[in-house]
């Protein structure tokens, strides 16, 4: 049976791998994004329709719906405060109108495992929200499957990347009291499969369902069976119980690339047991032999993907909670108030391949080519404010498409070969870009220009440039010249290869 499928969140770590499993079985699949531009360079794009939409904006979804028989619901707020949890609930609760007035055959949600016998109010306030989401979709008179995870393990899930930085990078780990309470992880392959497989459940079917991998095991666990299969010296675990979840999720962000907006609910949610209490989801997807995949072997494919560089969404897929997502204004006589612009060009002895290859290749271990002692700072500085800092690197070493996170910036626009534009998502008084662009110039040379752009908020804004500008010589000048070497001695490389 060929389905027309709405899936929302297509940007995020789950939606981005969902789109080709989709695909793959045949189906029709239509993504929704706020900004449907950051899809484009996925590998599957050319094979799905993109629409541009918002769960909390009724007219777009209205249309967004049209014709769908399926509609995937992978869409949360990860911010803090006590705003978040009524934004979930509404845009739940629009989402599940506007699909019953399109004629909607089925809903499918994807959750978080709640612990058995712990009341509503007791759960962390993430966790309590992604209920009450599958609570209010289950009641919108559209057939509604609710499936519910725990720790979700695959290549660059924030799950697998937390307990993969925190093992790595601590031989000695003094740790929460978290890492003792039992979790039920289950691989990403097998999320992905069940979420394929809802599409197909009858019409009377309308419920939860729990999922999970086969092996049951505390945190502590899971570190010491990721050291043994990433081939590390057993892990000493020494749990402290006075460490709050807030100073928690600040020791999981100052260890690991995940931030601590997002660390938090993570750890939260291990404060109780998460374990599957019922495994009927069978009844209608059923397991392949070997499925649902051991813990092991659910690490051992992820390690795999990490290591050949093949990891095909991240955690920082979706916006990072409290970033910024204004794109940069295109009126060169903009409007808007104050834009300040740091401009810098210089001729390159290098074709513009050569120099497109050094502005693609930008961050993550290649660095930012000027200064690193004041990158380094800038990203602490940002992890202690509770910002995303530098350590969330990069989806793949070579090459950055439309919505990749790179670092603490994120790709606002790529044309291959000529320009690269970047949006900060590191916490300022402001909104700022970076762009570097490649252009051909005489004789087999190549121009480069560079432009930092700032638009201030209040006053902090206005001192904020002006405090950081005195040091664009030394940092963004630096990147100019050392782009332009980098470039030139891959150009010569090149010609000696030859």
């Amino acid at each position: 049976m060929v389905l027309r499928c709405l899936v929302t969140g297509a940007s995020g770590y789950i939606g981005g791998r969902l789109v080709p499993e989709l695909l793959d079985a045949g189906h029709r699949v239509r993504c929704m994004a706020r900004d449907p531009a950051v899809l484009r360079d996925h590998p599957w794009a050319g094979r799905a329709e993109l629409v541009r939409g918002d769960v909390t904006d009724a007219d777009s979804l209205a249309a967004a719906l049209r014709d769908v028989d399926v509609a995937y619901y992978l869409v949360h707020t990860m911010g803090g405060g006590s705003r978040f949890e009524r934004t979930d609930r509404e845009a739940a609760l629009t989402f599940g109108r506007q699909a019953r007035a399109a004629g909607v055959r089925r809903i499918v949600y994807l959750g978080g495992l709640t612990p058995a016998g712990v009341p509503v109010r007791e759960l962390s306030p993430h966790l309590r929200s992604r209920a009450e989401v599958g609570r209010v979709l289950l009641a919108s008179g559209v057939p509604t499957t609710v499936l519910r995870a725990a720790v979700v393990i695959g290549s660059g899930s924030a799950s697998f990347e937390m307990l993969r930085y925190l093992t790595e990078r601590l031989p000695v780990m003094v740790t929460p009291s978290w890492v003792s309470t039992r979790v039920q992880p289950v691989a990403v392959r097998d999320v992905l499969r069940y979420l394929v497989g809802s599409a197909t459940m009858p019409e009377e079917v309308n419920r939860t369902f729990d999922i999970g991998g086969p092996d049951v095991m505390t945190y502590r666990e899971m570190m010491t069976r990721y050291a043994a299969v990433a081939g590390l010296p057993r892990r000493l675990v020494l749990p402290v119980p006075m460490l709050s979840p807030g100073l928690s999720s600040r020791w999981i962000g100052l260890v690991t690339p995940v931030p601590p907006a997002l660390a938090r609910p993570l750890a939260e949610s291990l404060r109780h047991e998460v374990v599957q209490q019922e495994h009927d989801i069978t009844r209608y997807v059923p397991d392949p032999p070997g499925h649902p995949l051991p813990f092991d072997t659910a690490l051992a494919l992820a390690l795999r993907r990490v290591r050949e560089a093949n990891v095909a969404t991240r955690w920082s897929s979706a916006a990072t909670p409290g970033a910024p997502s204004d794109p940069l204004p295109t009126d060169p006589d903009w409007a808007g108030g104050s834009l300040y612009t740091d401009r810098r060009e210089t001729v390159v002895a290098a074709p513009p391949t050569a120099l497109w290859r050094v502005i693609e290749g930008i961050g993550g271990e290649n660095g930012w080519y000027s200064f690193p002692p004041a990158w380094a700072v800038r990203g602490w500085l940002d992890r202690l404010i509770g910002g995303v800092g530098l350590s969330r690197g990069r989806r793949d070493a070579a090459r950055l498409r439309a919505g990749d996170s790179l670092d603490f910036w994120r790709v606002e626009e790529i044309r291959p070969g000529r320009l690269l534009r970047l949006r900060a998502e590191m916490r300022l008084p402001g909104l700022a870009w970076l762009e570097l662009t490649a252009e051909p110039a005489a004789e087999g040379r190549s121009r480069y220009r560079q432009r930092a752009l700032f638009h201030p908020r209040g006053l902090l804004g206005h001192l904020y440039w002006w405090s950081v500008a005195p040091f664009h010589a030394l940092v963004f000048g630096g990147m100019v010249r050392n782009i332009a070497r980098t470039a030139e001695r891959t150009a010569e490389r090149d010609a000696g290869n030859e």
